[in-house]
């Protein structure tokens, strides 16, 4: 009677950047070579399995199905031979798959690959044998799993789609450029009808405060599906707003190419303010969050505004009341109100008021940002920057003079001492040669480092002129909301509100200090600077 035999068939991936035909050969291959060996041995083929898109390497053996599934055949008595095209489709785990082969042969399985021949374990010496495989096909996983991740990553850096399906905003054409294989690459485009989505999406999200939950059912209300037609899912969204692919960036792993002009969606610097409202939003700023978490509602402040007493932070309550007209006709009314969290809920003393009213709190600082905005109006963007860091650059500029001068003292004294010590070298000096040897290293290490010194220097001065460029931006940028701001509903007004204040501390009889966010104390003081007389005095700035 024939012996029974049962076929497993696996390959890692469909597509691979760095094909293996041996090792990673395709299921029909396999078949066939299974089929051909068991004929040549007079063996009955009684069973097939196949895993196709499992790694041997970083899925373990207890989670694959196919496998687990073979095994409760072994055990059930229903073949006798397992087959594979090579032992390495059992696995590459060097700490597990060896003993998944012994396994099978304890339980009166033999095992045979059609390219290896049996797998014994009769000694000590087929136990090592068993192990070194699996260990070898191991490292092979690992060192395939780099070749990979360095292809990609060159990809990357090229500007390359590393392939799979295109980010929602763009889709696939064909570039004209075969690789290899001769096969057509294809080249990522923005597609326009999905890009305004996107960029619907960033502007919810930092212009009125909108999260990826109210994302979602902002969209999905609208009536917007996602591009396979269904309802959006919050998660989805998230990705989409972390995604550096829409400021022009492509990311594989841990490597990141330079901006692409052509895959921007959203501008850069609205991408990574969004990053900053996000991160503001996390959990794990809830301590320190000076953001509202929540756009909703009739208030301008939410998540900036603190006790000036204990230092906690004042959140919003409604009670109604009831007044009656003339006639007696009752009138109800919304009593809305900041409260001290710390004082309400008794979690420690605080000698300030128990609450504000929010419409006399918000009134203040509406004329605050009012005063902001017209003093932003009377200097223009460019004057202002540049004396919000003018001081900054004069010192760089005098630091730089400085290292340019001692570098061109250190190489002057290192050129004389080369020539003093060939001269030693000749016997025409009076110095020894080892003590010029010495001077002539530090002198040496003197030319290094003020190189060094200078180079960083110029970077530092260029990254400068780059932050003034950016500051520019946000200048006009906030200059811009001064002529919306009014307009604009709730939601707007308390986001802008909370990009111009960082903090707002209150204390009793509705005294106010305000600490604006870095760049807006920067503009303010250039401001200041520039014009001779102030019309009128803003709060505290710490």
């Amino acid at each position: 009677m024939a012996e029974r035999v049962y076929c497993l068939y696996r390959v890692s991936t469909a597509k691979q950047v760095d094909h293996d035909d041996k090792n990673n050969a395709d299921i029909p291959m396999q078949r066939k070579a299974c089929h051909e060996f068991a004929a040549r041995m007079g063996w009955e083929i009684v069973g097939e399995e196949q895993e196709t898109g499992v790694s041997g390497y970083k899925i373990s053996a207890n989670d694959r199905d196919k496998l687990q599934l073979i095994k409760k055949y072994a055990e059930q008595g229903k073949f006798d031979i397992l087959l594979v095209f090579m032992f390495d489709r059992l696995g590459r785990k060097s700490d597990e798959t060896p003993f998944v082969v012994e396994w099978f042969v304890k339980k009166g399985i033999r095992v045979w690959s059609v390219n290896e021949g049996e797998q014994r374990f009769e000694s000590h010496t087929d136990r090592l044998t068993n192990y070194i495989r699996f260990w070898q096909a191991d490292g092979e996983s690992q060192k395939t799993s780099i070749r990979t991740k360095t292809a990609l990553g060159q990809m990357v850096e090229e500007g390359r789609f590393r392939g799979g399906n295109a980010p929602y905003g763009y889709h696939l054409e064909k570039s004209g450029i075969l690789n290899k294989r001769k096969h057509e690459v294809y080249k990522l485009v923005i597609d326009e009808n999905e890009a305004r989505i996107v960029r619907m999406m960033f502007d919810l999200c930092v212009s009125s405060g909108f999260g990826r939950w109210r994302l979602a059912n902002f969209l999905n209300e609208q009536g917007i599906k996602n591009r396979n037609g269904q309802n959006w899912h919050d998660a989805s969204i998230g990705g989409i707003l972390h995604n550096p692919m829409y400021k022009g960036i492509l990311r594989s792993g841990e490597t990141y190419s330079e901006p692409f002009e052509a895959l921007q969606i959203i501008r850069p610097e609205l991408f990574d303010m969004a990053q900053r409202l996000m991160l503001e939003r996390s959990n794990e700023r809830k301590e320190h969050r000076t953001v509202p978490l929540n756009t909703t509602g009739q208030s301008l402040l939410s998540g900036n505004v603190f006790c000036g007493h204990c230092g906690g932070r004042l959140v919003l309550t409604t009670n109604g009341t009831v007044s009656r007209k003339a006639d007696g006709t009752p009138i109800q009314r919304k009593r809305i109100r900041y409260v001290c969290y710390n004082k309400t809920r008794r979690r420690q003393e605080c000698s300030g008021q128990t609450s504000y009213t929010m419409h006399i709190l918000d009134g203040m600082i509406t004329e605050i940002l009012h005063q902001v905005f017209d003093k932003m109006k009377v200097v223009p963007g460019e004057q202002v920057v540049g004396l919000a860091l003018q001081q900054q650059m004069n010192d760089l500029q005098a630091n730089l003079h400085k290292a340019k001068t001692e570098n061109a003292k250190a190489n002057k004294e290192y050129e004389a001492l080369k020539s003093e010590l060939l001269k030693a070298i000749q016997g025409k000096s009076e110095l020894p040669k080892d003590v010029l040897s010495e001077m002539l290293e530090e002198a040496r290490n003197k030319v290094l480092d003020s190189s060094k010194r200078v180079t960083e220097l110029n970077l530092q001065l260029e990254q400068k002129h780059g932050i003034i460029a950016d500051m520019k931006a946000e200048y006009d940028r906030i200059a811009s909301w001064s002529e919306i701001f009014d307009q604009s509903d709730v939601a707007i007004r308390k986001m802008i509100c909370s990009y111009i204040i960082e903090r707002v501390t209150v204390h009793r009889d509705y005294q106010l200090e305000v600490k604006f966010n870095i760049n807006i104390e920067q503009f303010l003081n250039g401001i200041d600077s520039v014009t001779e007389n102030e019309s009128e005095d803003l709060p505290i700035v710490q």
